[in-house]
């Protein structure tokens, strides 16, 4: 009998094939004292598995495939992340003292101090930063399966020779390196209990365009092994035992879908011009210089996001403002167009405060202590990260982007201390461009509901949908047991993304979208119609929107779009993102 199950779509596309489960589930940890004569075996014993950890690791990163572009160095990224995690000092030397301290074997002093790390990851208010708690756990699990001897079976063998049916693989989750030796391996989707749309496993499925759904719960008791299934990673969905009329709906949708993405690259140089003429600007949110590359090799014209965490991460102390500069110099250069940097966009976590503040940690960090409120409460964490954005700005066309700020005081407060360290740059004979524009990023609902105060004050604005939802649904995404509520089309969300886009009109300032919206295809006509004109997004969702956006007439999705938002007609809606 024919099973619907639905789940978090985070790879769009349609597979169907026969189910291959994932061996090597959950871990049953022991934790036991071992005597102080064997406490340094132990630790060799650690030692020993991280290097085996170590070696799996290079390997996986050696076969990355060649010919896919940026996504390659993509890819490769994520790989050395494990790699960086895996000599971290806060992974490495707090197991081995908790083994020496505490006189317990490897595997428990190993899962005491991931649960830590894991920990201090969830008090994170930023979704992506707190999603990289995957990232810990991926790499201490492969490290315990190795103390174990439980490492993972992976199907790859059948990579020379292809099964009679593609196989879509179902776990309990997937590291990103079982995602690269899988897709070698021909799999043709994957259905994972766990796991968030932010989490490395689900940007690399879309990296290889391998339909994914992640947050499935009990798929692995759900699924048989063999069965025949149906994945619409669009919807989230997935049909076990389809019968032949589901299986010739969905292999007619699947055609269709591979026919429009084989003329995708057709679309690369053209501009993003509506049939009524109207020129829609498609930027890149990127995270390392090399997608700068990938992202105009794919028709974006700039860099609307850049995100600077990663820069105070994973580390012992603050990076330096010359590290800082190159850092952003790099990236800069490499642009071809403008790039929006943000700046640090962190809470009150023990990685940025490197032992310069104190005290408990708070109990909704989310609401608390971070983003532009970190850096006007911390001048010096401030100062040296504008001064770097500052002198990077001989070098390309630079936007400074403040996250979270809520009101015009705030904003021209942090306005007025960059001003001030342009100042004393500027006394300092240092290079910089003549204007650097600085704006807002509307993420949460007080910022929306002032736009048009903030707007006298902003160079531009962008709108960070991610947040704004979360805010103004009061949920949190992240959060298995609420995050069905997470919804971008609530009337509230669509009204405070059309008072930005207005108040942005009235101010003659543009208007950007950097979250995950602007980069869906289900919501472009939608976003077109609330008056939208620029949109940033992964790369890899470029081509895509571009070919909504030349098929679409955006005098008309507007006026039908404003009537919409009057009547609240939600089937309405759906047609209109049709």
């Amino acid at each position: 009998m024919s099973l619907w199950l639905n789940g978090i779509g985070v790879s769009r596309g349609i597979a169907i094939g026969r189910v291959q489960k994932l061996s090597g589930g959950d871990l049953e940890i022991p934790e036991y004292t071992i005597a102080e004569a064997d406490v340094e075996a132990e630790e060799t014993r650690f030692c020993a598995a991280q290097a085996r950890a170590r070696e799996q690791l290079e390997q996986v990163r050696a076969q990355v495939p060649a010919g896919l572009g940026g996504a390659q160095s993509e890819i490769a990224a994520f790989i050395d992340t494990h790699l960086l995690m895996m000599d971290d000092r806060s992974l490495t030397e707090a197991v081995v003292a908790t083994i020496r301290n505490s006189r317990i074997n490897a595997e428990a002093a190993l899962k005491r101090q991931r649960d830590a790390l894991v920990a201090v990851f969830e008090q994170m208010d930023d979704a992506y930063l707190r999603s990289r708690k995957d990232d810990v756990q991926h790499v201490s699990a492969r490290i315990l399966r190795i103390l174990l001897k439980q490492e993972r079976s992976l199907p790859v063998g059948e990579a020379a020779e292809a099964p009679a049916e593609p196989n879509i693989i179902v776990a309990d989750d997937i590291t990103p390196a079982d995602i690269i030796l899988l897709a070698q391996a021909g799999v043709a989707a994957f259905i994972t209990e766990y796991g968030g749309p932010l989490s490395h496993t689900a940007i690399l499925a879309r990296s290889y365009s391998i339909p994914a759904i992640v947050g499935l719960h009990g798929a692995r008791r759900l699924f048989k092994d063999g069965e025949a299934v149906i994945v619409d990673g669009d919807l989230g969905h997935a049909l076990a035992d389809p019968d032949e009329q589901a299986l010739s709906f969905f292999r007619t949708k699947r055609a269709g879908q591979l026919a429009r993405r084989a003329s995708l690259s057709s679309l690369r140089d053209k501009p993003a011009i509506s049939r009524d003429g109207i020129k829609i600007r498609l930027l890149a949110n990127i995270e390392l210089s090399e997608d700068a590359t990938h992202a105009a090799d794919l028709g974006a014209e700039g860099v609307g996001l850049y995100r600077t965490e990663f820069l105070y991460m994973n580390r012992q102390g603050l990076p330096t403002e010359d590290e800082q500069y190159e850092a952003y110099a790099r990236v800069v250069a490499s642009v071809k167009g403008p790039i929006t940097i943000r700046t640090l966009d962190l809470g009150a976590d023990k990685q940025v405060d490197s032992g310069s503040r104190s005290g408990p940690t708070p109990n909704n960090p989310a609401l608390g202590l971070r983003a532009i409120r970190l850096c006007l409460k911390e001048p010096e964490l401030f100062r040296t990260q504008v001064r770097a954005l500052l002198r990077a700005s001989a070098h390309g066309d630079v936007h400074i982007m403040l996250p979270m700020i809520s009101s015009v005081a705030e904003y021209r407060q942090a306005k007025s201390f960059i001003d001030a360290t342009r100042a004393q740059l500027e006394r300092e004979g240092a290079t910089m461009a003549k204007h650097v524009p600085v704006g807002a990023m509307i993420e949460v609902p007080a910022a929306a509901l002032a736009a048009q105060w903030l707007a006298k004050q902003c160079s531009f604005f962008s709108i960070g949908t991610n947040d704004l939802i979360q805010y103004t649904l009061a949920i949190d995404r992240v959060d298995d047991e609420v995050n069905y509520l997470y919804d971008p089309l609530h009337p509230a969300v669509l009204r405070l993304i059309r008072m930005t886009i207005e108040a942005g009109d009235r101010g003659r300032i543009p208007v950007a979208m950097c979250g995950e919206m602007a980069g869906d295809p289900r919501y472009t006509r939608l976003l077109l119609g609330l008056g939208l004109t620029e949109f940033s997004m992964h790369p890899a969702s470029v081509l895509e929107v571009k070919r909504i956006i030349i098929e679409s007439d955006v005098h008309a999705l507007r006026a039908h779009a404003m009537n919409l938002l009057e009547t609240g007609d939600s089937q309405a809606l759906e047609l209109l993102m049709a």
